[in-house]
């Protein structure tokens, strides 16, 4: 058999439009959703068949009902703590071309930028200073393949050699171009701990018409990605569409069948999954009316489907939001967020990131939520959230299906809570303006008297001691 029809045949294994397309047409009565909705809250992973009912719903009164229960699961999976890291785009030099894309090879008016390894490590002691502990790099394809996987390593081990204090980056995870399975194994040597690739659309004539040059036109190189990195032996991959490139009801129900197609296969899906909305970029004008908007209550139903489908995933949120909506969003499914991003290389360091502010042709696309650290931990407290800068699972082996043989029977939520806790406080002894440190402070002690067990409370204690005698990066 001939490697095309091979990757045919395997496509179809993972994504079959025809039947995207056909549940896309069926509905649901209030019983069936109610039926949906009661599964759900048992924590079982939902079928396709299920989610598309709950994503042609439009009645507010049962959009309120999917809403509650996806807070429920939420919590029941993970508490209440909400990770928090930031952006590292190290290179927009990029030989594809993406009609979206501010890193489009055809885009004339961006000043190609590769940082340096040292810059790299400069980058990343700017963020170790504000209080930054998980980064995700992200860059562009060059058409070397050799020249692709050396940079990356060359950039992880630059992050991971930044110091500031006693702080150090306690995990790098990665969003970069597909690599062979050689090459992904040198990722995993080198220390990432997740491997995020979009697919953008899984829509394959749409991804045709809007991958027009470079490796990236390849639809199937692209969905051949995941499989790699797991035969790799990286057990920790992050997945997403690119909202807005096409109907986001069959983006969501093909992610689905890709997420099935990934457990059968590997016997575990992704540890996380991305919702990111296409947003205006520098010198694209495709970027700047979407074929297919879709309204902020849409998103809030999309993001709630996805937690009562796959509830032990995480889902990514990016400050390409509004803050508004960031803050509804991580009560209805988001567990991560990005805080303070630039998504241009060497965005944050302030000489370069005057150059192009003049120039906003080095920007990937335009951001919404423009808050401090320091303002989206004070929000999070506020809303009752614990902020965690934790890498512990990464540390302690808890990945792939270690991860999920913890998250099913509800265990991982004891020790993201207690971990992110711990983080919160080395966060707030180092970093936190004096009214984040009071409000974090005052959070700790009544999360510790008023939720944790009690002897849950002794060892939080016993971390919380270590932390005010100077120990760093401790965890259960």
């Amino acid at each position: 058999m001939g490697i095309n029809n091979a990757r045919e045949i395997n496509k179809l294994k993972r994504i079959d439009e025809i039947k995207v397309n056909s549940l896309l047409k069926i509905s649901a009565s209030r019983k069936e959703i109610a039926g949906i909705l009661e599964k759900a809250k048992r924590l079982e992973r939902l079928p396709l068949e299920d989610s598309a009912k709950l994503l042609s719903v439009t009645d507010p009164a049962l959009l309120k009902k999917i809403y509650g229960v996806a807070y429920y699961v939420k919590n029941n999976v993970y508490g209440k703590r909400v990770v928090l890291f930031v952006p590292l785009y190290i290179s927009n030099v990029c030989a594809n071309s993406c009609l979206y894309c501010g890193f489009s090879s055809k885009n004339k008016s961006a000043e190609r930028i590769k940082l340096t390894f040292q810059e790299i490590t400069e980058q990343t002691e700017i963020l170790l200073k504000r209080g930054h502990k998980r980064v995700l790099i992200v860059a562009g394809e060059t058409a070397s393949s050799k020249e692709n996987i050396d940079y990356y390593v060359g950039a992880i081990e630059a992050v991971y050699r930044a110091e500031y204090k006693k702080n150090r980056i306690r995990r790098v995870n990665i969003n970069v171009a597909p690599l062979s399975i050689e090459d992904f194994k040198k990722l995993k040597e080198a220390g990432i701990g997740t491997y995020q690739i979009f697919q953008e659309t899984y829509h394959e004539e749409t991804y045709r018409k809007l991958h027009v040059a470079g490796t990236k036109s390849d639809f199937n190189n692209r969905l051949d990605a995941v499989d790699n990195a797991f035969k790799a032996g990286i057990d920790d991959v992050g997945i997403g569409p690119l909202l807005g490139l096409y109907d986001y009801r069959f983006e969501i129900l093909a992610m689905l069948m890709h997420i099935e197609y990934l457990e059968k296969t590997y016997g575990v899906g992704p540890h996380t999954i991305s919702v990111p909305r296409m947003k205006p970029a520098p010198g694209s004008k495709y970027s700047l009316n979407s074929e297919y908007p879709f309204t902020d209550e849409e998103f809030k139903k999309l993001v709630s489907v996805l937690r009562l489908s796959v509830p032990y995933s995480g889902m990514i949120m990016s400050t390409r939001e509004s803050a508004g909506l960031r803050d509804v969003l991580v009560n209805l499914g988001v567990s991560q967020i990005s805080a303070e991003s630039e998504v241009a290389p060497g965005g944050y360091e302030n000489s370069l990131k005057e150059a192009f502010n003049n120039n906003g042709g080095q920007r990937q696309f335009n951001l919404n939520d423009q808050r401090s650290l320091n303002e989206i931990v004070m929000s999070l407290l506020s809303q009752g959230f614990i902020p965690s800068f934790c890498a512990a699972c990464y540390r302690k082996n808890r990945t792939g299906g270690n991860f999920m043989d913890l998250a099913k029977p509800g265990k991982i939520k004891r020790m993201c809570n207690i971990n992110a806790l711990i983080t919160l406080k080395e966060y707030l002894e180092d970093f936190a303006e004096l009214k984040v440190k009071e409000l974090g402070c005052k959070f700790i002690e009544e999360y510790r008297r008023g939720i944790l067990s009690k002897a849950d409370a002794k060892i939080l204690d016993k971390f919380l001691m270590n932390v005010d005698n100077g120990a760093r990066d401790d965890c259960i």
